[in-house]
């Protein structure tokens, strides 16, 4: 099972970046290091930043900062028991 504040602090790390508000996945991606292909791991599970979008239900758009987005995606994640 993947530990819930290590994926914080990557998704943090990630998307902090970002020029905030962001209205859609697509203004994330200039943020991420590898694109997309951004893997995120704890545990044994491991997510790229696409599989995110898809695994986490994609978030509710616009997000002010990287907390509230990060938070979300979090939950989404948790939902569907993946972390």
């Amino acid at each position: 099972m993947a530990d819930r504040d290590e994926l914080r602090e990557q998704l943090v790390e990630a998307f902090e970046g970002a020029d905030y508000p962001v209205s859609s996945p697509m203004d994330l991606v200039p943020a991420l290091p590898n694109g997309p292909a951004t893997t995120f791991e704890s545990g044994d599970v491991s997510f790229t930043a696409m599989e995110l979008n898809q695994k986490g239900g994609g978030g509710d758009f616009p997000y002010d900062d990287v907390e509230s987005l990060t938070d979300d995606v979090l939950d989404g994640l948790e939902d569907e028991d993946y972390i």
